[in-house]
């Protein structure tokens, strides 16, 4: 009989199947926007973060939101202006700063995104059902990590 695997071999392990899991699923997610609505998963992210925003976000915000720099943040904005899916304007009373929002066709083009995107991470997680997905809930918020899951 072998020994036991120490607990925090196992938690190492745990780590590492969870961060294959995340990664494996991403790239799908990005394979996917990518060949069905070429675009790419930070678009996606900036997207989202500003229709959650119904009002203007200033640039500063949305990259602390979205936990990248104002350069990330700015190229992927320059990206969406361009194509006519987001605006920039200065801000009224402090012209250093910089608001930004979805146009209204930004907003027409991420619902579409954010329904298939829906529905691909339904597709990959297909096989876990209502008690599997409460139970998977239940144990990660046991962990230390940030913010709620």
């Amino acid at each position: 009989m072998s020994a036991p695997i120490p607990l925090s071999q196992r938690r190492l392990r745990t780590w590492i199947r969870l961060l294959r899991l995340t990664r494996r699923s991403e790239n799908q997610l990005r394979e996917f926007l990518r060949v069905n609505y070429n675009t790419t998963l930070p678009r996606f992210d900036v997207m989202a973060a500003l229709h959650r925003n119904e009002t203007p976000m200033k640039m500063s915000e949305l990259s602390r939101i979205l936990l990248v720099s104002n350069g990330n943040a700015t190229t992927v904005i320059d990206r969406l202006e361009k194509d006519g899916l987001a605006m920039r304007a200065v801000d009224k009373t402090d012209r250093r700063v910089v608001e930004v929002q979805l146009t209204d066709e930004g907003r027409v083009q991420f619902e579409i995104q954010a329904a298939a995107h829906e529905a691909k991470v339904n597709e990959l997680f297909a096989d876990l059902g209502h008690a599997e997905l409460d139970a998977l809930r239940d144990m990660l918020k046991h962990t230390k990590g940030d913010g709620d899951v």
